[in-house]
Formats: C-alpha cells, sequence, structure tokens
C-alpha cells in the first residue's frame, strides 16, 4: 500500500532516488486516486494522435526507417507497421515521433514534456512483457509524477541554462515508469532512475536553426528509460545520489544555483502533481496556445478579419517572450517548421486569417505566404515581469475602423476529453479514415489498458 511520504522523515544520508524509488516500486493502481486514475485514458489518447500525425512527418519518416533498419527482438509494435521491434528502439521512435509536432502535453512550471516520453516507454514496455492493465496505467501514473517533481526543482532553469529540459528530466521519469511497469524492486527502481540520469541530455542549439534534434530528446529520453529499467531488472546498479549529493543532476546542470530538492519527495502519495500537466490544442509552442484560444474567442464572438484588426499586442512574461517573441526578426522570418511552431506572431497571424490552427499551418506553403507574413508584422509583444507563474497574460488588439481597444486575459487551457477527441480524429483521419479515428478515439478515451492502444496501432 502506497503511503504519503514526508520529507521531514527523510535522514540526511538517505539519497532522495532512494525515498522516491521506494515510493515508485510501492504504489499500486488501487492505491491511486480516480481522479487521477482518470487521467491515463486521456493521457494515452493524445499520445496515440500524436504517433499518427508524427509518422507523418519526414523526421518521423527517417526515426521508423531507423527503427526498422535496426531490427532485433519481436517485442513491441511500431506505429503504422505490423512487426515488431524491441521495445528500446519502439521507445526511441515513438517518443520522437510523438513530439515532432510541438503537439504534447507540458508541465508549465518546468517545460518538461511528459507524455512523449512517459507513455511511449511505458506503451513499449507494457507490449515486450505483456503487463497487466493496471501495472500498466500505474507507470504512466508513476512517470508523470516523477517528471513533475524533478522538473518542479529546476523549474525552467534549465531553459535559462541552454538545455532542453524534457531531455534532462525524461529519462528519469522514463525509467521509474518502465520499473514500475516491470513490477521492480525498489533498490532496482533506484537503480534505472541512477542509470537514467546518466542519459540525461539536450541542448536547445536547435532554437538557432530549426534542427530535429529537440524531438529526438523526446525519444531519446524514452529510450533510455526503458533500457535502464531493463538493466536494472537485470541487477546492473545504478548510483543513488543523481538527485543529491554534489555529482548529481542538477550539481551538474545548475552548478551554484540554489534549490529545493525538498519538492521530489514532499507529499508523495498525497500530492499528486502529475495531473498538472497541461494538454496542446495547437501545434505550436505552449506558451503560445493561451494567446491563440484568447485571440480566437475574440475573433468568432466579434466576427474579426484580418482587415478589422490594426495591431495586436500580447502581454507575455519575460522568459516566454525570449522563446516565442524574440527575436523579433527571426519570428517573423520562418525558415523552418520549428521556426513556425514558436513563433508568437506567426500562429496568431495564421488564427486571425483562418480562424484556427492546424497542422497545415506548419507546411512550407502556408507558413511562406505574404498575408501571413504581413499581418504578423503587425502583432508584437510587450514583457510584464510580474507575470510568469504559469501561463498568464493578456491580448490587446486595436480596430482599424474607430481606433477601439478590446483586451482579453489568457489562461491555461483546461484538459477537455471532448476537444481531445477531436484532436485525435483530426491526427488519425489519415491513417484510420474519418469513421476510424472516431471509433477509435471513444475506445481510448475509456480505457487505460495498454492493449486497447496496440490494436489501434496495429490495425492502421
Amino acid at each position: 500500500m502506497s503511503q504519503g511520504v514526508s520529507t521531514t522523515a527523510n535522514s540526511a544520508h538517505v539519497p532522495i532516488a532512494e525515498t522516491l524509488g521506494a515510493w515508485c516500486a510501492a504504489l499500486e493502481w488501487g492505491d491511486i486516486p480516480p481522479a487521477v486514475q482518470a487521467t491515463v485514458p486521456l493521457r494515452i489518447l493524445d499520445h496515440v494522435g500524436l504517433l499518427f500525425a508524427g509518422a507523418a512527418t519526414d523526421a518521423g519518416h527517417i526515426a521508423l526507417a531507423y527503427a526498422k533498419a535496426a531490427g532485433g527482438a519481436p517485442e513491441a509494435i511500431l506505429v503504422g507497421e505490423r512487426i515488431r521491434l524491441p521495445a528500446a528502439a519502439v521507445a526511441l521512435a515513438h517518443g520522437t515521433l510523438a513530439h515532432c509536432r510541438d503537439f504534447d502535453d507540458t508541465f508549465m512550471d518546468s517545460v518538461v514534456h511528459p507524455g512523449s516520453v512517459v507513455v511511449a516507454a511505458t506503451l513499449a514496455v507494457a507490449m515486450q512483457i505483456d503487463a497487466s492493465a493496471d501495472d500498466f496505467a500505474a507507470g504512466v501514473v508513476t512517470g508523470y509524477e516523477v517528471a513533475a517533481r524533478i522538473g518542479a526543482v529546476a523549474g525552467r532553469r534549465f531553459h535559462t541554462r541552454g538545455m532542453h529540459a524534457t531531455g534532462l528530466v525524461g529519462p528519469i521519469a522514463a525509467a521509474a515508469a518502465c520499473a514500475r511497469v516491470r513490477r521492480l524492486s525498489a533498490p532496482q527502481t533506484t537503480w534505472a532512475m541512477g542509470l537514467a540520469a546518466s542519459m540525461s541530455s539536450g541542448l536547445m542549439a536547435f532554437m538557432a536553426d530549426g534542427g530535429w534534434s529537440k524531438w529526438l530528446h523526446a525519444g531519446w529520453a524514452a529510450h533510455g528509460g526503458c533500457v535502464a529499467a531493463g538493466l536494472a531488472a537485470q541487477g546492473f546498479r545504478g548510483p543513488a545520489h543523481v538527485l543529491d549529493g554534489g555529482a548529481d543532476l542538477y550539481s551538474a546542470m545548475l552548478h551554484g544555483e540554489t534549490l529545493d530538492r525538498s519538492i521530489i519527495t514532499a507529499a508523495l502519495g498525497a500530492q499528486w502533481r502529475g495531473v498538472e500537466a497541461q494538454y496542446k490544442y495547437y501545434p505550436c509552442a505552449h506558451v503560445i496556445q493561451p494567446y491563440l484560444d484568447a485571440l480566437l474567442a475574440l475573433v468568432h464572438e466579434r466576427n474579426l478579419r484580418p482587415a478589422d484588426v490594426r495591431s495586436v499586442c500580447c502581454v507575455i512574461a519575460p522568459w516566454a517572450a525570449a522563446i516565442v517573441c524574440e527575436p523579433r526578426a527571426d519570428k517573423l522570418r520562418l525558415e523552418s517548421e520549428l521556426d513556425a511552431i514558436a513563433s508568437l506572431p506567426y500562429q496568431l497571424a495564421h488564427a486571425l486569417t483562418e480562424r484556427g490552427v492546424g497542422l497545415d499551418a506548419l507546411s512550407p506553403a502556408v507558413r511562406e505566404r505574404a498575408d501571413l507574413r504581413a499581418l504578423a508584422e503587425r502583432i508584437v509583444h510587450r514583457t510584464d515581469p510580474a507575470l510568469g507563474r504559469g501561463f498568464d497574460g493578456a491580448i490587446e488588439i486595436e480596430l482599424a475602423a474607430n481606433g477601439e481597444r478590446i483586451v482579453r486575459a489568457t489562461h491555461s487551457a483546461s484538459a477537455d476529453a471532448t476537444r481531445l477527441c477531436g484532436k485525435f480524429e483530426l491526427l488519425g483521419a489519415p491513417a484510420l479514415g474519418r469513421q476510424g479515428a472516431v471509433a477509435a478515439a471513444r475506445l481510448l478515451a475509456h480505457s487505460h489498458d495498454w492493449r486497447t492502444a496496440t490494436d489501434i496501432l496495429e490495425g492502421a
């Protein structure tokens, strides 16, 4: 029976990873509150839809071809294929695919993308060992919880130092999740996380030229978690002091910064932080989504068209502006799909013109349109240091006809099963057909069994 863990009960000499590993190993599906259990089908639904979307991209084609060419033991199904490959190879491909449209869920405080890593890894391992539905689902919850807590300690500091937080936090979360699916012991779970911490990596270098390394970070993290848990299951020992001790993840990557590591084990089993990961409803950097929601609400309420708008100003936190607004010249010159994903002015210009944002917004033909580029020039930003606790902000629209100024606050989007099913239907329709995608969404939205997802992936 999983119990709440108090940080005051942890002696200074007990490694944090050891306390965390013991909790992960003891967690049973029945211990998880119903509200948290209810998140699992939606996480799986979102992930499977993203696999179909990613499989249609150039990066996805390469990742799938790489996995197939490597061959190996027939352990797990690859999306769109009727062959089985090693679980770690499938996790590598699926994690990459699920992230390569930047359409996956996010923790606001750390900007870690847990789903592409955790669900990819747990699904592959569940197929490999024919896990029970409950063990698989408990693994998903475990991975999200670990990712939330480890990421929260660093906050956005990894990004500030030029590192991609998903690549750093992801392997450890995936290892914990895979260890739980395998029902590893507490020491083995600690070893798995310890091994995976040495696989933590991911530079933000892709920001300069749109390189695809960002997407590989999620796949590599899922792969690393699978490998680490597999080795730990065989008795391969990992270090326990990877979250504390002076040579740990934080000391290495955030040397000299004051951090509160107690967050990792505070109220374990009582406070469920994994549920804080927010879904995306547009293929864009997550900090853009609240502005799209606010703008589109006004577009439909006021029946706005591009000609009706003289200018748009987005009030945004400095940390978010650095990702999606600056340097401004780069955000207006879209040379790659990644540029479009991370451009606030472009995404809002597309939304105002097309009254929505879909995957077509990322295509070269659309992002090079002169009308969208001209409209993006009229969309500016203003930073407000008081913002930043979440994806808070505001959008200010000045109308061309009379100079009227409309202001709308931005908010993080809540989990919406209907909206997620609609997202899945759009992403899955090319592979499953319209009716097939609708039927698959209904099945996934009500099942925490990995076999449901596997049947859909295999039947595509």
